[in-house]
């Protein structure tokens, strides 16, 4: 018991102590929490106490990295100023002396200091880059010089029918100064060192390149200039002009390959932006003179337009070809070219009515006609033109299109405003229709040169014999020409072979007209009422012994009179028919037309009456063979 009672007094001491413990733990754990709410408050306190140190440190670490870049900038500065000695000397010194690798790295030097310089617009900087600004425009001018005196050797002009008559290319200029150029031309055409006084995309070197070139074009294309004037000027007024005989394709060829040869030279020394403001640059001149050339040109065939007229076609149409060509390779050009064939283009168009006009004209003017009915010089005059403008499909095909079908019969017709443009390839296509076209123009010109003489050959001439000869000889002509010459294709249709057949028959017909004299002469009345029919033998031929006896005597006296008119007429007509000047195939056409028409009547007339004297021919002067005989000399 009491052993008990002592281990629960312990055990009561043991938790008494525990308590004790535990209520100064919690006295600790109050002081513990009241510490950290302090430390807490006073962290707060701390942080809002540096916020502004922190602040003031960021901006002074920023006002120092400035200070950094402006002590960077001034040694930047100060050092083109201590280097302005150097380049001074290499700069006045001019690059045939330094170098012109040197010399375009020392001016490139001065150039970027410059730029430094003025970025910063401080006063001190001034004087330097006054300084700067005069080695440089110096540097440049030195720069330009050596560019010209390059150039300076290949602008001798020369002679461009060695090249074209021995089919060479024109000469480029040699590789090395090509290169030197262009090198030059990379620095001028900066536009840090373009001077105020040059356009935004013109460089000094490209004004230079375009002056020196340029003469050189003009100087060398220029004997060929005079020469095609002076060869047209040179021709028969009266001639019809021949084709390539006047020197302007050799001049258009010149101007074709030496043109390329330039644009390779210009596409090797300038930048490819550059190339079609050089290029026209430099070929302005020579173009401005081509273009005076073609208006003098232009000026003459007007006041020959008759026979000069083909020349205005193959100016069209060789040109044309050549600033195509210039155009696809180069892709400039086509203005000026078009510019310069304004002028030749109208007359081109005005040609086709003034040489329809010419042709009446002419005929209307005549005071005579061959008396003999012969043809006239003007007809083989005017088809050798229609033969003539074959020679130029591609021209005429333009000009033909553009004007449309039948307006050319009148000169007022013709003069529409030209476009600035130069015609298209489409335009030059010598299609179906451009073909048609042409063929109803060499018709109009056919027939109101037939039209015409047919007019006047009725006015002048006696006898519709001699009028229609006169016609049928015109028609031989034309159709000879037409079946010999390219004509022949393009008067292909049926339409143009029908109307010529017309006037062809009209001719005839009228030459015939003469002959329906002898004709009537064998002309006799039948009565059967009279009689028997006239006997006829066991093949059916007439025995003209018993029709004569049948015939009382004022009938046998009219059959007589009628024999012997027919004989005179007949005579007289072959006489005439022989006397007059005919067209080999005319000649041969109207005998077989002659014959047609008196052979069958004269047959049945002297089947019928050749008994009338009995065959002493007294009357009767033909028999059936001696009359083909005679009508076959008419051939």
């Amino acid at each position: 018991m009491k052993t008990r009672d002592a281990a629960h007094a312990e055990e009561s001491a043991e938790v008494e102590v525990l308590i004790a413990e535990a209520a100064k733990f919690d006295a600790i754990s109050k002081q513990i929490k009241a510490s950290l709410s302090r430390l807490d408050g006073g962290k707060h306190m701390a942080k809002d106490s540096t916020r502004p140190v922190y602040s003031n440190t960021q901006g002074l670490q920023a006002l120092n990295g400035n200070i950094d870049k402006i002590l960077d900038a001034i040694d930047k500065m100060l050092g083109p100023s201590e280097d302005k000695g150097r380049e001074e000397r290499i700069i006045r010194a001019g690059p045939e002396r330094t170098g012109l690798p040197d010399y375009l790295a020392s001016l490139k030097r001065v150039h970027k200091a410059l730029s430094q310089m003025s970025s910063t617009n401080l006063r001190i900087n001034q004087q330097a880059i006054g300084d700067f600004n005069e080695l440089l425009s110096e540097g440049s001018n030195r720069l330009q010089d050596l560019f010209r005196s390059t150039l300076a050797e290949s602008v001798q002009p020369v002679e461009p029918l060695h090249f074209i008559t021995k089919q060479l290319a024109f000469p480029d200029l040699p590789q090395e100064r090509v290169s030197k150029l262009g090198t030059i031309d990379s620095f001028l055409s900066s536009a840090a060192v373009r001077d105020s006084s040059y356009s935004s995309r013109e460089s000094p070197s490209m004004r230079i390149y375009a002056e020196m070139r340029g003469a050189y074009l003009s100087g060398s294309l220029h004997n060929l200039s005079a020469a095609s004037i002076n060869i047209s000027k040179r021709k028969a007024s009266d001639e019809i002009y021949r084709q390539g005989t006047s020197g302007v394709g050799t001049y258009a060829s010149a101007i074709e390959g030496i043109f390329s040869a330039e644009f390779n030279n210009i596409s090797a020394i300038f930048s490819r932006d550059d190339w079609g403001l050089a290029f026209d640059a430099t070929c302005r001149k020579a173009l401005a003179e081509f273009a005076k050339t073609l208006r003098e040109l232009n000026m003459h065939i007007k006041s020959n337009l008759p026979t000069d007229c083909f020349l205005v076609y193959e100016i069209l149409e060789i040109v044309t070809n050549v600033g195509y060509r210039i155009d696809q390779l180069t892709g400039q050009l086509k203005l000026p070219f078009a510019d310069a064939l304004k002028p030749v283009r109208e007359t081109a168009k005005s040609s086709l009515a003034e040489l329809l006009e010419d042709v009446r004209r002419r005929i209307s003017s005549m005071p005579s006609l061959p008396s003999d009915g012969s043809s006239l010089p003007l007809t083989v005059e005017v088809m050798t033109r229609m033969q003539t403008l074959t020679l130029y499909p591609q021209s005429l095909a333009s000009i033909i299109t553009s004007l449309g079908d039948g307006n050319w019969t009148s000169v007022p017709a013709v003069h529409s405003t030209s476009s600035t443009s130069l015609p298209s390839l489409q335009s030059f296509d010598v299609g179906a229709d451009a073909t048609q076209l042409l063929a109803h123009y060499i018709m109009d010109t056919i027939d109101a040169l037939l039209s015409s003489l047919d007019a006047k050959a009725r006015t002048l001439l006696k006898g519709k014999s001699l009028s229609g000869v006169f016609t049928a000889n015109n028609v031989a002509v034309i159709d000879r020409m037409i079946r010999s010459s390219d004509l022949s294709s393009v008067l292909a249709s049926g339409s143009a072979s029908a109307k010529i057949e017309s006037w062809r028959k009209k001719g005839t017909s009228a030459y015939l007209d003469s002959w329906r004299e002898p004709c009537s002469a064998l002309m006799d009345v039948q009565y059967t009422n009279r009689g028997a029919r006239p006997p006829s033998g066991s093949n059916g031929i007439i025995d003209s012994t018993a029709v004569i006896k049948q015939l009382g005597s004022k009938d046998k006296d009219a059959i007589k009179e009628k024999f012997r008119n027919f004989n005179n007429s007949f005579d007289e007509l072959s006489a005439r028919h022989k006397a007059m000047q005919m067209e080999r195939e005319v000649r041969s056409l109207l005998a077989r037309e002659v014959q047609a028409m008196i052979e069958p009547l004269y047959a049945r007339f002297w089947d019928r009456y050749h008994e009338i004297d009995k065959g002493k021919g007294k009357y009767v002067k033909y028999d059936k063979g001696s009359l083909s005989a005679a009508l076959a000399a008419l051939g």
